[in-house]
């Protein structure tokens, strides 16, 4: 279990939260976002579980939110909602397209 990028799974060494404006040293993506918080889920309202967060709307971009803690997980390589998107995309193809 390791905290790393949302994108490419580079893993984060440092200790502490990245900045703001900190981003992956392998693909550039942004660190300090909605898809790499403990608190991201989703299923929830405004896909957080932190009640007391204001609501963002790119949840793959940097933001100034203070209740951001970096998620300590697994690299399988789809965890983005984006994957999954495209999933459903190609089997909505495969659906319709025989």
């Amino acid at each position: 279990m390791t905290k790393h990028c949302y994108q490419c799974g580079k893993e984060w060494k440092l200790d502490g939260q990245p900045g703001r404006s900190e981003s992956c040293h392998n693909c550039n993506e942004d660190l300090r976002i909605c898809l790499n918080c403990i608190f991201y889920d989703s299923r929830v309202a405004h896909q957080c579980k932190e009640r007391r967060a204001e609501p963002i709307i790119e949840k793959n971009r940097s933001n100034f939110c203070e209740h951001f803690d970096f998620i300590i997980r697994d690299w399988t390589g789809e965890e983005s909602d984006l994957s999954s998107s495209k999933k459903a995309k190609e089997a909505f193809q495969k659906l319709f397209n025989n």
